[in-house]
């Protein structure tokens, strides 16, 4: 076994299948024209709307453009999830919180200066033995969200160097119970001069019509990036470049092409299986097709329970219409009589509920009007285990 120890990331790579996050160039595939028309436009003073399917590498990507010299060099950037955030408050903390995280690698001078703007979280950020500030903002210590939004902002646009901020899952402010979130956003966004933003996102129709919708304050503030999968020949250079490279493996362009129709092109689930038969593939030896099922079958018993309480949790209609879904595996008329008639189910209104339900927690996705099991392993899973 080989190890590598990457410069941006300081980490030694055992496996060049990498799994949690962006581990620098040599690791990541492909997305070359992506990139420079992201540069490009970001370099050229554009904000941008990237929007694609969960899983197909939106944040590695964003990841990538930040580590290019024209980026890295010339502008402080910021990435910012906010998958788990319901609410104003949530908001404002995480986008703080995620600014003082990123700044303190860069040494004092740096995060005293977001600390001198952000005021009102002075008395609720402490200090560790080593006098680095920790972010101890709990949603009750922000007095006024408005107030600290604000001071944020000011920052930003008072920072060393023009600023870049990616929101990943920018689509979720559209579930919080304040109407006024993106209007009030907007508002600061049109100001800056010194700050651009990326607004990631995986619910193409929701992300779509708050950049496209003239009702929405966003109408035409950005240029919409589509990211598509990764083509399957492109695919099939790195894997197998990255397989026999400083080893004695090997494999096919047949077998990665298998995985990638199996999985069909969704990069972190084609990763996570090429990590598996990366490992399990003894050295001299070839990994072939029969490994893809071997690989999938280990993943899936070390998961299975978690799975097991997942299903076992969800409420009996939800778990219903979700077994439909699956045992179709695509559908698109869920409330036509047909469906409800094969599947045993109660109504289409109690089918759209639950649907609802499902979208929510992100047990299913819905593509052009085509319903699926968001993730391919629980779909697996419960062929399996539930769909005999």
């Amino acid at each position: 076994m080989w190890a590598r120890k990457h410069k941006s990331t300081d980490m030694d790579i055992i496996n060049p299948f990498v799994t949690n996050g962006y581990a620098g160039e040599e690791y990541f595939c492909d997305r070359v024209e992506e990139t420079k028309n992201m540069i490009d436009l970001l370099t050229n003073g554009n904000n941008i709307a990237l929007i694609s399917p969960r899983r197909v590498g939106k944040t590695d990507l964003i990841h990538h453009c930040f580590n290019q010299k024209k980026i890295k060099n010339k502008y402080n950037t910021f990435a910012v999830d906010m998958y788990a955030t319901s609410s104003k408050q949530e908001f404002v903390n995480v986008l703080g919180k995620s600014i003082l995280e990123q700044l303190k690698p860069k040494g004092k001078k740096a995060w005293e200066k977001f600390l001198k703007f952000a005021k009102s979280l002075q008395s609720s950020i402490t200090f560790d033995i080593n006098n680095n500030p920790v972010w101890s903002v709990g949603i009750g210590n922000i007095d006024n969200t408005d107030v600290t939004l604000d001071e944020i902002f000011q920052y930003l646009e008072n920072a060393d160097k023009p600023c870049i901020v990616a929101v990943d899952e920018f689509q979720q402010i559209t579930r919080y119970n304040d109407n006024n979130i993106e209007a009030l956003l907007r508002t600061h966004i049109q100001k800056c001069r010194n700050t651009l933003f990326i607004f990631s996102g995986s619910q193409r129709h929701i992300m779509s019509e708050m950049f496209t919708s003239p009702a929405k304050p966003f109408y035409q503030s950005v240029v919409i990036m589509n990211l598509q999968k990764i083509d399957i020949e492109k695919y099939c250079d790195f894997a197998v470049e990255k397989f026999t490279e400083d080893n004695e493996k090997s494999i096919t362009r047949d077998t990665v092409k298998t995985l990638y129709n199996k999985f069909n092109g969704i990069t972190a689930n084609i990763q996570r299986i090429m990590n598996i038969m990366y490992f399990r593939t003894p050295a001299g030896e070839k990994c072939d097709e029969e490994k893809i099922d071997d690989a999938v079958e280990y993943y899936l018993k070390l998961t299975s329970d978690t799975y097991q309480s997942l299903f076992s949790q969800m409420p009996e209609k939800q778990r219903q219409v979700l077994l439909a879904i699956a045992a179709e595996g695509e559908t698109t008329n869920v409330t036509g009589s047909q469906f409800v008639k094969k599947y045993n189910l109660v109504s289409p209104s109690s089918v759209m509920s639950a649907i609802k339900g499902l979208l929510e927690k992100d047990f299913i996705t819905k593509e052009n009007n085509t319903y699926s099991v968001y993730d391919q392993f629980f779909l697996l899973w419960i062929k399996k285990n539930v769909i005999h």
